[in-house]
């Protein structure tokens, strides 16, 4: 019981691309234009946001390519990603938490998949939820993963489990997950989603969480002008 009142609380980490025309959501484009989809976009990264400023935590770190703009909520930190593959700036992240919270635990969620519930987060980052936990692992449906969280961070580990992982391949997911089990961590699987990567993701997630601003902002943009809302 002792342990688990001094656990401390889990830093959270965003990485994100700032939702500029042309530098976000390409695979949106068509039917969408590169100013549509960067709205979506910024909608889809403000609701992952405001959604894990509901999950207790430490410190939020929001590990951006660009500038903030007026979808950044209080309450976040903003470092800049370094350069290099994505899969190297996943390392940096992990590397900035474990320097900034030593001893935390950290959690990376990416920006399409804003129907995650704040729920399915703070319970296994509980102190209680995490007891005996050494990992955390989200799968996304198309073979990637939209979450992963070490118990213990830092730089040697996370580019034991994710240095020169091929990024954004059907089997991006099962190279992480076959490095967590060579790693001998005991890793617990949060809910499979579907990340927003073209227009009938798009869909499927604004049926999934109607009230947020991705499928507000999905709505507006499909929704004939002059038609009944």
């Amino acid at each position: 019981m002792r342990a688990v009142l001094a656990a401390p609380p889990p830093t959270l980490l965003v990485i994100a691309k700032a939702p500029l025309p042309g530098r976000v959501k390409t695979r949106l484009t068509p039917p969408f234009t590169p100013e549509q989809a960067a709205d979506l976009a910024e909608a889809a990264l403000a609701d992952t946001l405001e959604t894990l400023g509901r999950v207790p935590a430490g410190r939020r770190l929001l590990v951006l390519d660009g500038e903030p703009g007026r979808w950044l909520p209080p309450g976040w930190e903003v470092l800049p990603q370094c350069g290099g593959a994505l899969d190297r700036r996943l390392v940096a992240a992990f590397a900035h938490a474990a320097r900034l919270a030593p001893g935390a635990p950290a959690l990376l969620v990416g920006m399409d998949t804003p129907q995650f519930d704040a729920a399915s987060l703070a319970g296994p980052l509980s102190p209680a939820g995490r007891a005996g936990v050494d990992a955390w692992f989200g799968p996304a449906e198309d073979g990637g993963f939209w979450a992963l969280g070490l118990a213990r961070p830092s730089e040697a580990l996370a580019r034991r489990l994710l240095a020169d992982v091929p990024m954004s391949t059907p089997d991006t997911g099962r190279h992480v997950r076959e490095r967590l089990a060579a790693a001998q961590l005991t890793c617990r699987q949060l809910p499979a989603l579907t990340d927003v990567d073209l227009a009938a993701d798009a869909h499927r997630v604004a049926a999934l969480a109607p009230h947020g601003r991705f499928a507000a902002r999905l709505r507006a943009l499909t929704t004939p002008r002059g038609a009944a809302r």
